[in-house]
Formats: structure tokens, C-alpha cells, sequence
């Protein structure tokens, strides 16, 4: 029987949004640890290609591997469900901080920033990202 689960008869379920904002919070989570997708994948005995399918939520993760990843970068599996654990919407396109850490340079940008120890300068670059923003907005 095509798409079901030997002796249970249930029909395995298509990746869907939630999935999509999972696979989103583990790549954000991944590339703010400085990890490959290999690194991964070894740390909880996948392939790269099957990290890549949860990351573009083609593939759901199931609950006990969601846990081995949770373990891996070291925090609480809830993490994935948002703050009340509650599943996203199927509207909601997820926080935009996890869709722009998708971005090409996101994650250099992130850890430039953390590494200015003076209050001052970030400032200045806080506001002159604002006033940048209001300028492509017209």
C-alpha cells in the first residue's frame, strides 16, 4: 500500500507550513553555530541531503530526531514550537528575524555586529541601517 506505514495503515503526512518554520529555526540555529550541514548530519547520523530537505521543510522531522537536533545545538526542543509551543498557523510565513537570517550575508552581518564591543557603534550602525531602510522605502 503506496504512502502508508506497515501494520499502523496511517497515511504519512505531507511536509507543510509548520515544517517550513521548523526547518527554518534549525537552519538559522545551524549557521549561528558555525556548523556545515555535514556537521550536522553526522551529529545525529543523517545524510547533508536529508538536513537540506528539513531545512526547506520538504521533509518533516519527527519528533525524535527533532530532539537529537535540539540536543546537538544545545537547546530546549520547544524552541522549535515558539514561545507558547504552539504550531504556526498555516498562513503565517514564520518570524521575519529567522527568514532574513536566510539571507546571503544574514549570519556574517549578525556576527560582525556581536563581536563590536562598543554600545556607541552599534548604535550608530543600528540607526544607520533605519535610515537606509527609510531611504529604499522612498
Amino acid at each position: 500500500m503506496s504512502g502508508s506505514r506497515e501494520g499502523g495503515g496511517t497515511r504519512k503526512r505531507r511536509a507543510g507550513a509548520e515544517d517550513i518554520e521548523i526547518g527554518r529555526k534549525i537552519r538559522a540555529l545551524r549557521l549561528e553555530r558555525g556548523l556545515s550541514q555535514t556537521n550536522l548530519a553526522d551529529g545525529i547520523g543523517l545524510t547533508f541531503q536529508q538536513v537540506q530537505k528539513y531545512e526547506k521543510g520538504a521533509n518533516r522531522v519527527s519528533a525524535g530526531r527533532l530532539q537529537k537536533i535540539a540536543d546537538l545545538l544545545n537547546i530546549p526542543v520547544t524552541f522549535f514550537y515558539g514561545e507558547t509551543g504552539a504550531r504556526p498557523k498555516k498562513r503565517d510565513m514564520g518570524d521575519p528575524a529567522l527568514a532574513f537570517l536566510q539571507t546571503k550575508g544574514a549570519v556574517r552581518l549578525m556576527r560582525a555586529y556581536s563581536e563590536i564591543s562598543s554600545r556607541t557603534t552599534k548604535y550608530a550602525l543600528v540607526v544607520l541601517a533605519e535610515s537606509l531602510r527609510k531611504n529604499e522605502r522612498g
